[in-house]
């Protein structure tokens, strides 16, 4: 595992992105677990900005990192560990493979999960709650899956 000079550069400032990425996370995931959400929470939002600024920091952050981790991490620690490389699903099989994702299923549902969080937003009420309780669930897994990769890179930059 010989990482090219661009590679190592690469994984170093995505190690950093993601690190940054992963606290603001981890951060504004613990404000709304204090605030044990539930749907008087969601509903207030238009009666308390500050709610609604945390659900949206929340939705941000949690898709900010879930794409960085699938989006850029993955691929460039494929390259740089001179693994095969494809489409998105693809890479998520050999990341399987390799121990660095848990399930590809679990990650194509966290995906699913964002989406929802996005676009269930401004629809229900009832829908936003159950994904922002899903989601919040999940923190761990990108966490994790982002622990796992930084490993990784670490031991080709070292």
């Amino acid at each position: 595992m010989n990482a090219s000079a661009e590679d190592r550069r690469r994984l170093s400032w995505l190690l950093s992105l993601t690190e940054k990425e992963a606290l603001l996370l981890q951060k504004t995931s613990a404000r709304i677990r204090a605030q044990k959400p539930d749907l008087a929470w969601i509903v207030s939002f238009d009666e308390n900005e500050n709610r609604g600024e945390m659900m949206e920091a929340f939705v941000s952050r949690y898709s900010r990192l879930q794409d960085t981790i699938g989006n850029k991490l993955l691929p460039a620690l494929l390259r740089a560990t001179l693994e095969p490389s494809g489409t998105q699903l693809d890479n998520l099989s050999r990341a399987e493979k390799l121990g660095w994702v848990d399930s590809v299923e679990r990650w194509i549902a966290l995906r699913e999960l964002r989406n929802r969080l996005v676009h269930e937003y401004m629809e229900s009420p009832e829908d936003l709650l159950d994904a922002l309780n899903e989601a919040l669930e999940s923190v761990d897994v990108l966490l994790d899956t982002r622990t796992r990769m930084a490993g990784v890179a670490r031991t080709l930059l070292s």
